[in-house]
């Protein structure tokens, strides 16, 4: 059975960490999805109002976790990916947010990955492409913004991984960076082999996938075992929902709005051994807190449903 994870937001809290991982063990997991983008929110990068949390040096920021990572350790949770705040860069944004976002946060993100000895921390390629007129262009911004972490990520033995992202163009949900699925690979090639180790991966998010339609199983055959972390959850194909997967149908035959055969279908394929981890943090909120426990168990059971899908020949 592979592992399976889930996100810390809306479980684990700053006063008592402790309880959250305890909880996310009772519920089955043995992974965690640490929500390092939770301390600097994307709703707030956005309007430029960026807290001071990333202001506190590394030693103050170990400082700060130390609780989490001894939390996870005493609970037997295992912290295998992290997102880092996202996004990196806004066009909109003077140059000193942005010069911020790369220096300051970024660095310390990367810190804050390795003193939790976690493998894995997520980058949000840049969405550029209706500024600069290209996807080409685009990925030049990205691609010498991972290059300023990559010696880092070398040093700390930690694998950055780029995730398929959608855009908003016109009031319509787009294909945004990394939706192509062989250049992505032919990319993150092209980085391992000029530095000689895993430097860079990638991460499969279903939600974003089914909002524009990308193919599952072809896309996850040709990244092949370049994906080394999972975002999983569902929608309505309408808006990033990050719902309980099996959620939304299309028809009143109850036929899955997303193609979970074919996610299935596709790490079989390829012969995933990473975590199944699920980006489900919002649905928490939606069910009284009473429930909390139920919902992670249930959504643990799916990944167990995942897991022994992925072991039928």
């Amino acid at each position: 059975m592979l592992q399976r994870g889930v996100q810390t937001e809306n479980i684990v809290n700053d006063e008592h960490p402790e309880e959250g991982f305890a909880m996310l063990a009772r519920a089955g997991f043995s992974c965690a999805d640490f929500s390092l983008n939770g301390y600097l929110k994307n709703t707030d990068i956005y309007r430029s109002r960026i807290n001071r949390f990333f202001d506190q040096s590394v030693a103050e920021l170990e400082r700060f976790f130390a609780p989490h990572k001894q939390g996870a350790q005493a609970a037997g949770i295992r912290i295998n990916q992290m997102h880092m705040p996202y996004p990196i860069y806004v066009p909109t944004a003077d140059e000193g947010i942005n010069t911020y976002l790369r220096a300051e946060v970024a660095r310390k993100s990367m810190a804050v990955c390795a003193f939790l000895e976690c493998p894995y921390i997520v980058v949000h390629g840049m969405k550029l492409a209706k500024y600069l007129g290209s996807e080409e262009e685009e990925w030049k911004r990205t691609e010498a913004f991972l290059e300023s972490l990559v010696p880092t990520a070398k040093e700390l033995g930690i694998t950055l991984c780029v995730e398929n992202l959608y855009e908003s163009v016109g009031g319509h949900l787009v294909e945004g960076p990394c939706c192509d699925a062989q250049k992505a690979a032919e990319r993150i090639d092209r980085f391992n082999e000029r530095y000689h180790a895993e430097v860079l991966g990638f991460c499969f998010d279903t939600g974003h996938a089914n909002l524009v339609g990308i193919d599952f199983e072809h896309f996850i055959t040709t990244l092949g075992e370049r994906i080394k972390v999972l975002h999983i959850h569902d929608n309505d194909g309408i808006g990033d929902l990050h719902q309980i997967p099996y959620t939304f149908a299309k028809v009143r035959e109850n036929k899955s709005s997303t193609d979970w055969d074919g996610f299935l279908r596709g790490l079989r394929r390829i012969g995933y051994q990473g975590t199944l981890s699920f980006e489900t943090a919002p649905v928490l909120t939606a069910f009284p807190e009473v429930m909390k426990a139920d919902v992670l168990a249930f959504i643990g059971r799916i990944g167990e449903y995942f897991s022994s899908g992925l072991s039928v020949g």
